[in-house]
């Protein structure tokens, strides 16, 4: 049935079931959650299995997702995660209830654009409290608010956060209580409600789990808890979660017996990169029909431990199978469990075959 290769399986309702979980816990604290659909670069059953299972909202971080899911008809709000580019504030607008803000010239042109469509965009000001990605520093963010308060067609409907990804910065009580400081300083000088306070990514649930993330952080946007059931502070798995939702899958298209290491002097490889070599002696070595193209090479687990992942060029993936028995042939194939990384370039790729696999 799949014999279609390189794929991605997506398993619909082991994903819903993730979700449902983390749902659960959001909604127990009285938080909101925005189910993100970037890795999957939102595949409709992805989307699917996300509102079966309670999101409040959907996320993307590219308006042309948005805009999909749209076309789905879903009838929540929908949130655009990255910040928008000034040139694309029209769209912006279209797509998306909602959009995640730092600058007050983009916050200038969603406002014309909303005024030109005569609706009402939200926005939530992005504080940076620690990360150092996006966010106006702390300090600025009353002047930032109040002007933004005065521009027509906008809504300023809180503050938000993004920790564990560009710093590698926890969330912790302390950089929370940032956040609902800065969120009252701006209401007391604003008079704004400012009621959403989204208080980050997959990296806050376990500070959510352990009953110590303030009362106040009513709002979290989630995609890798949900998508591979990952604690994204070390990538172990997410209680209640399953972790094979999604697998890769390429097809061996050689199989030969060769030494492990390079013969002859050697330079960089086609990536410009030098690679250190182990030498396990003469081995089985397939090439699958995956490459650097479709997928992060480093970011891929076999299903099967005794497959090695050697490395990959642009269009092969290179494997040790020696251990691997019954032994392969040429056509046969060999999964993976990708990493955030991986899936997001398997979803993207428009090499990789996508097939959704329902039941559990």
């Amino acid at each position: 049935m799949f014999n279609r290769t390189p794929r991605l399986e997506i398993y619909q309702d082991r994903i819903c079931d993730n979700a449902r979980a983390i749902a659960r816990l959001c909604h127990e604290h009285g938080a909101q959650l925005a189910c993100v659909t970037k890795v999957s670069a939102a595949h409709p059953s992805v989307a699917e299995a996300m509102i079966q299972a309670g999101s409040d909202m959907l996320a993307d971080s590219r308006v042309a997702n948005l805009w999909a899911l749209r076309g789905l008809g879903f009838r929540v709000p929908l949130m655009l995660l990255r910040l928008p580019a000034p040139s694309e504030a029209y769209e912006v607008v279209q797509a998306a209830d909602y959009s995640l803000n730092s600058g007050l010239p983009t916050l200038r042109a969603l406002s014309e654009a909303a005024r030109a469509q005569r609706v009402v965009h939200k926005v939530i000001l992005m504080i940076d409290v620690g990360d150092l990605r996006e966010g106006v520093w702390p300090d600025r963010a009353v002047e930032v608010v109040k002007t933004a308060r005065d521009l027509p067609n906008l809504e300023v409907a809180g503050l938000g956060c993004n920790l564990a990804c560009y710093g590698g910065v926890i969330p912790s009580v302390e950089n929370m209580l940032k956040l609902v400081q800065v969120r009252d300083l701006c209401r007391r000088e604003t008079g704004l409600p400012l009621n959403l306070l989204s208080g980050g990514n997959s990296s806050g649930l376990p500070l959510l789990a352990s009953g110590k993330m303030p009362k106040e952080i009513n709002h979290f946007r989630v995609g890798e808890a949900i998508l591979l059931g990952r604690n994204v502070i070390d990538r172990s798995p997410f209680p209640g979660t399953r972790q094979d939702t999604v697998i890769g899958v390429g097809q061996v298209i050689e199989l030969e017996r060769k030494p492990s290491i390079p013969i002859g002097d050697r330079g960089q490889d086609a990536f410009g990169g030098t690679t250190s070599f182990v030498d396990r002696g003469v081995r089985w070595r397939a090439i699958c029909n995956l490459g650097r193209q479709d997928v992060v090479v480093d970011g891929i687990a076999p299903v099967d431990p005794r497959v090695i992942v050697l490395g990959g060029s642009s269009d092969h993936l290179l494997v040790d199978v020696e251990d691997v028995t019954p032994h392969l042939e040429v056509g046969g194939e060999i999964a993976f469990y990708p990493g955030y990384g991986a899936l997001l370039a398997l979803s993207t790729s428009p090499y990789v075959h996508k097939f959704v696999i329902r039941g559990k």
